[in-house]
């Protein structure tokens, strides 16, 4: 995957590591995390690879432990206490000092305001771990990374299980990282928001670039417009050279000599390494057929109210609403305020516990949500799988052409699905989706996984897509890209936020500022 690469990574600098779907990213987090290559002894390292394990223990307990240095000097304190020697006293006195040092008195209250950070309430945090979701237990996993602030702290899409409050908070967390950070993050505002360099992975080679993602976007782009018009200065010359050659090599003593010079030149300039032709990015294509009309309205949302069991909490009540074909919506809010829920109930999977949702009978919905790439015969190729699910086109190379518009060429298509990265076999999703033909697009995240050229892809098919659209994603600039309209799920209700998504972002912000300023949370 890499070859000849150089890897230097700096104390202070927050490092966002870019590449396309299958280029290595996550293998080279995963070689840095379990020091596959010289990294000092001293350095710690914390690499979030997977949720914290389901036990009897609560959430605060989860983060608090991770602390060991903490928890070792509180045994020993403990020890001490009941020894009555001078020595013991002495030593006791160093435990005590030390844990001033790393503000031991203040542990719980840091762990709780992460958590709270994260999406916590104070119920929540004293509840066990075995009682909550995957998700939920990812981000105990990425509270514990935050708590122990280790030198070298190795990130992979963090945001892939939060909401917008969560991404807000943890971006302005991360700003401030102080020590080593390196990130795999598809949202391009939050690196914009976090790195102070890039590492792009490209042609098995790691190259860095000074400032943030937008600052990389065009230092990149002006060394590739450097390195064309160097490429075709050199291109102009050894083709006047060699002209040159070809017609007086063989002439008179005095032309023979010049060509014999320019032959020298020409084998100098080849000897020091000519510049390379600048190959320009694969463009991937989404694509959505056209969907054909279906006369309005097309879903009816009349008086609904749902929770999921008699005695639970209400999720929705008395909603009302309609979606047509040129609906094109952003749910946000925070976790578990229903807006999977929403998506649901308008797709069938949930019926409303009151009232009714009518939608016109010729209507056909595609909801993409995170588990569906879990649903694939990772055995059988995109190919094959693609075949079996619509035999209605015959012909191989048809199928090729369709499944090579989601950005899988070549080789990609015919080896088994297990050997796709997440991004590509989510593109192998969407090709099944999107060969539905379906007249309105469900999307519940749809961006964990995928590159920032797929997702600008995505964007770009929404847009000529010619049915509707409700859309969840913590991607602020995919939701800028393609919501006409943002609603709010909060407390049971949705509402229309006046605004785009930006204002509603910098409002995030302003409630956390708030927030901190009225617990008193101090950095460290």
């Amino acid at each position: 995957m890499l070859q000849d690469a150089l890897l230097e990574l700096n104390c202070g600098r927050r490092y966002g590591l870019l590449g396309a779907n299958g280029c290595g990213k996550s293998t080279l987090l995963a070689v840095l995390g379990n020091r596959e290559v010289p990294i000092p002894d001293h350095i710690d390292i914390f690499h979030l690879t997977r949720e914290m394990p389901a036990s009897d223990k609560t959430a605060l307990q989860c983060v608090m432990e991770v602390d060991e240095e903490r928890i070792r000097l509180e045994k020993l304190a403990e020890e001490l206490v009941s020894c009555n020697d001078d020595e013991s006293q002495e030593q006791l006195m160093d435990v005590y000092e030390r844990l001033d040092e790393i503000s031991a008195d203040t542990a719980e209250a840091r762990a709780a305001n992460i958590l709270h950070g994260l999406g916590f309430t104070r119920q929540m945090q004293l509840q066990k771990t075995k009682d909550f979701s995957g998700g939920w237990r990812m981000r105990i996993a990425l509270a514990r990374a935050l708590y122990v602030k280790p030198h070298l702290l190795l990130l992979d899409e963090p945001t892939n299980h939060l909401d917008l409050d969560a991404c807000v908070w943890l971006e302005e967390e991360l700003k401030h990282y102080k020590r080593i950070l390196v990130i795999i993050s598809h949202s391009q505002d939050f690196l914009n928001g976090i790195c102070t360099n890039i590492i792009h992975v490209n042609k098995k080679r790691l190259k860095y670039y000074t400032g943030n993602y937008d600052a990389f976007v065009r230092t990149r782009l002006e060394l590739l417009e450097n390195q064309m018009k160097q490429y075709n200065w050199e291109q102009d010359q050894i083709n006047h050279m060699k002209n040159y050659i070809a017609r007086f090599g063989h002439g008179s003593a005095k032309l023979a000599r010049q060509a014999q010079s320019k032959e020298k030149t020409l084998a100098k300039m080849v000897a020091s390494g000519l510049t390379e032709k600048v190959s320009t990015d694969k463009i991937v294509n989404f694509y959505f057929p056209s969907c054909g009309k279906v006369p309005p309205p097309v879903i009816m949302v009349q008086n609904v109210s749902f929770r999921y069991h008699d005695k639970g909490p209400w999720i929705y009540k008395n909603l009302e609403f309609g979606i047509d074909l040129d609906t094109r919506i952003a749910l946000v809010g925070p976790n578990g305020a229903g807006k999977s829920t929403l998506l649901k109930l308008l797709y069938g999977d949930l019926v409303p516990t009151e009232g009714m949702i009518r939608k016109n009978s010729h209507l056909r919905i595609a909801r993409y949500h995170q588990h569906l790439h879990e649903l694939l015969d990772l055995d059988i190729s995109p190919l094959d799988y693609m075949m079996k699910c619509f035999p209605e086109v015959k012909e191989r190379e048809e199928m090729r052409k369709i499944i090579g518009r989601y950005g899988l060429t070549g080789r990609q298509q015919v080896c088994p699905i297990r050997q796709l990265s997440d991004g590509q076999r989510c593109r192998v999703v969407f090709a099944w989706l999107a060969w539905q033909v379906p007249h309105l697009l469900l999307l519940d995240e749809p961006t964990n996984h995928l590159d920032m050229e797929t997702i600008d892809a995505l964007a770009q098919a929404i847009n000529e897509f010619d049915g509707g659209m409700v859309l969840v994603s913590h991607d602020f600039r995919l939701i800028s890209q393609v919501a006409e309209e943002i609603w709010i799920c909060e407390n049971g209700t949705v509402t229309k936020w006046e605004g785009n998504i930006l204002k509603y972002k910098e409002h995030l912000k302003s409630k956390i500022f708030k927030e901190n300023k009225e617990n008193g949370a101090k950095r460290k």
